[in-house]
């Protein structure tokens, strides 16, 4: 067995149960996105499928046609290469199969904005800019939210962080359904849902401290204060981190 599946076999008996593994091996090829290289531990569904960027990582939900989840790695240098000029050049996935992804015309007329999981102003390089904009990358946004509270409130207060730690920040964003992906209502003829409520979690490795953002996805939500990071794992019931950062976290 490859060293690195023997690892995450044996951490997925520390962190779930049974009926919970690893969303994917496939994120074997990118474990720099995650603390201590340990992706979170998800509940098992139809679907999922792991996919590996240059600057983050995103496991997919074919149920929804949005990520679960996207995983950043953030620090000084990081967050001060983020200069580069925004793309708008949206696409669909080809890594995923038609009927599992999102498309243009999904989103056109929704009344919704292509919402960034892993924010274009993150990416350090042109490609990575350019990948940003995959659709597998984005969750239909309430416009007023994306634009406004969300981008000033969570990411770029998020980014302000990560250019100021002394460390890896890394930073885990998401979507969720309520009171499930199959009730949730939908866009386009493909039918990618819309979340209910947003959120993204903050893990500063060096100092060892971790926070989240909980936002309704509407455009009358404001800025608010952060949550636990014990209150974002029963929210969402995901383990993203394994239990002895989560034992030691201040």
């Amino acid at each position: 067995m490859n060293p690195i599946y023997r690892y995450l076999a044996v951490i997925a008996l520390d962190l779930g149960s049974a009926t919970q593994s690893y969303a994917d091996q496939g994120f074997a090829a990118c474990p720099q996105f995650f603390a201590q290289g340990i992706p979170p531990v998800v509940e098992t569904r139809p679907m999922q499928r792991a996919l590996c960027y240059d600057a983050f990582a995103i496991l997919h939900s074919g149920e929804s046609k949005t990520p679960v989840l996207v995983a950043q790695r953030l620090n000084r240098a990081s967050v001060a290469d983020a200069d580069e000029k925004r793309t708008n050049r949206f696409f669909p996935d080809a890594r995923l199969r038609s009927t599992e992804r999102a498309t243009l015309e999904d989103y056109q007329g929704s009344g919704y904005d292509r919402g960034h999981m892993a924010p274009a102003g993150d990416m350090p390089t042109a490609k990575a800019m350019a990948q940003s904009f995959s659709l597998a990358n984005m969750v239909p946004q309430a416009p007023a939210h994306n634009r406004g509270t969300w981008a000033t409130s969570v990411e770029a207060t998020t980014r302000k962080y990560a250019s100021r730690a002394s460390g890896n920040v890394f930073v885990i964003t998401g979507p969720v359904f309520s009171p499930s992906i199959a009730e949730s209502p939908s866009i386009g003829i493909g039918q990618v849902r819309v979340p209910k409520y947003l959120f993204k979690l903050v893990y500063d490795e060096d100092e060892n401290r971790a926070w989240a953002y909980w936002h309704e996805n509407s455009n009358d939500t404001k800025a608010s204060a952060p949550i636990s990071y014990e209150e974002l794992e029963k929210k969402t019931g995901i383990v993203f981190l394994r239990s002895q950062i989560r034992e030691e976290l201040k």
